[in-house]
């Protein structure tokens, strides 16, 4: 039996799945924004209760919205920002009692949808989490590809490409830096652009300020993925994390993206998660296999 988590920005989901792959236990819990005691609490209850559901002990694994740096076994780059410089495999291993396995939930969800997901049979696929924050992941034959400083895919912390005038610096991001693709493309990036509005009440606007704030993502996410296809030309990218859900992406953004890309014309399919928001934490308890 393994468990596998989700720890997201906003909120942390778990499943427990059986030597076939099948759930047998599943609960969600809001994550406790900026408190980093209460956040290793909360997966501690989420661990338990799913124990509780499954009858049984589990191993546990855990996608996180950062990594763990090779150089000082600390987290980095996560978004959730209260978990940056924290010893969080110890902590949460002490608290558990047993050893966890960690990797960043962009990697979790990748080889979910690589695997036997939306891009099954593809060789080189990229993974997108648009949701609090934007991250990507890579896999390669089913397997995840971190690289020597566990960045690889940590494409929402470039510049946004080819940027228009209003455009540049861009808005401040956690990172430090200025104009970074996460600032345009994540959830609250997109809402501060809509002057306020969430994603969900975008995607049934009907009025010219709603339309034009989609427009504008859409032509910022084009332009962000073509980068993508410039360097990596994968097999297939699929897309997670909450915005997934907004169905005007997939015909949308690949009507636009050859503009951008460095040729004649573009094959690769923009996908829907099949696992929906299942992969990241089929990924996570993956990290066990």
């Amino acid at each position: 039996m393994r468990i596998g988590i989700d720890l997201g920005g906003t909120k942390i989901e778990g499943v427990a799945l059986d030597a076939s792959g099948d759930v047998r236990a599943r609960q969600r819990v809001d994550t406790p924004r900026d408190d980093y005691d209460a956040t290793l609490a909360a997966i501690g209850s989420l661990v338990a209760a799913l124990e509780t559901g499954a009858g049984a002990r589990c191993s546990v694994g855990i996608g996180i919205p950062g990594t763990i740096s090779p150089a000082t076994g600390r987290v980095k780059n996560a978004n959730s920002t209260w978990l940056n410089g924290r010893l969080l495999k110890e902590d949460l291993a002490a608290r558990l009692g047993r050893e966890v396995r960690l990797a960043n939930d962009a990697n979790c969800f990748v080889v979910s949808e690589a695997r036997d997901g939306a891009a099954a049979g593809r060789r080189l696929v990229f993974g997108v989490i648009v949701g609090t924050g934007t991250g990507g992941g890579i896999a390669i034959d089913g397997q995840a590809w971190t690289g020597p400083n566990a960045i690889a895919g940590e494409w929402g912390h470039n510049p946004l490409p080819w940027p228009r005038i209003g455009e540049w610096p861009g808005p401040p991001c956690y990172c430090g830096k200025h104009g970074c693709i996460e600032t345009f493309l994540s959830g609250p990036g997109l809402t501060r652009d809509a002057g306020g509005r969430t994603p969900e009440e975008l995607a049934t606007a009907t009025d010219v300020a709603g339309r034009e704030a989609l427009g504008r993502h859409v032509d910022r996410m084009a332009r962000a993925l073509a980068s993508v296809l410039n360097l990596l030309d994968p097999d297939a990218i699929v897309l997670g994390g909450g915005l997934s859900n907004l169905p005007h992406l997939y015909e949308a953004v690949p009507k636009l993206w050859g503009r951008y890309a460095f040729s004649d014309r573009v094959d690769t399919p923009l996908l829907a998660p099949k696992h929906g928001d299942a992969s990241g934490v089929r990924g996570a308890a993956w990290l066990w296999e």
